[in-house]
């Protein structure tokens, strides 16, 4: 699984990194995600889906 973020597409509500914090993070510039693993463990697939899903902007995709 590989996870693509849109920084442009962003608004920063923050649940990717509430849901996923080991894969996800927010800029401390101005609160869009930080990528932390583009491909995370097996471990962190199903916290990683779910923050894809929890998105609000669709920022988050799965290829």
């Amino acid at each position: 699984m590989k996870i693509k973020a849109d920084t442009s597409v962003c608004i920063g509500a923050g649940m990717c990194a509430l849901t996923a914090p080991e894969v996800f993070d927010q800029s401390e510039e101005d609160g869009t995600v930080v990528l932390l693993q583009e491909s995370p463990p097996e471990t962190l697939e199903d916290a990683s889906r779910r923050a894809v899903t929890l998105c609000p902007s669709g920022a988050l995709s799965l290829e």
